[in-house]
């Protein structure tokens, strides 16, 4: 038996096609806001995990030599720690030889 469609029931399915195109988009625009976010916290505490790990190098190199590095360079090299500098913008000041180095560790 044959049944045509009437304008009613076509603009009935436009309506559900929008509907369901809109909610996919909706629910898309908030996975890659929700992406964003996460990658942005990732790298947050990456950076707060480096100034740790660099002030854990800096305070063994004391125990060790009697003495704070007076530059990363010296930790990379002889205490084996690994820095993406692609990544991270560092800031090391070692004021005197006693005391702790100031270190700063920000995203790029």
């Amino acid at each position: 038996m044959f049944h045509e469609i009437t304008y009613r029931e076509q603009a009935k399915r436009r309506r559900r096609v929008l509907i369901v195109a809109a909610c996919v988009a909706v629910v898309a625009v908030a996975a890659a806001v929700a992406i964003g976010l996460a990658r942005r916290s990732a790298r947050v505490q990456g950076a707060a995990a480096l100034r740790e790990s660099i002030l854990n190098a800096a305070k063994q190199c004391a125990a060790i030599e009697g003495s704070y590095p007076s530059d990363l360079a010296h930790l990379e090299d002889s205490y084996g720690l690994t820095i993406n500098h692609d990544d991270y913008v560092i800031t090391y000041e070692c004021f005197a030889d006693n005391i702790a180095p100031s270190v700063v560790v920000s995203p790029k």
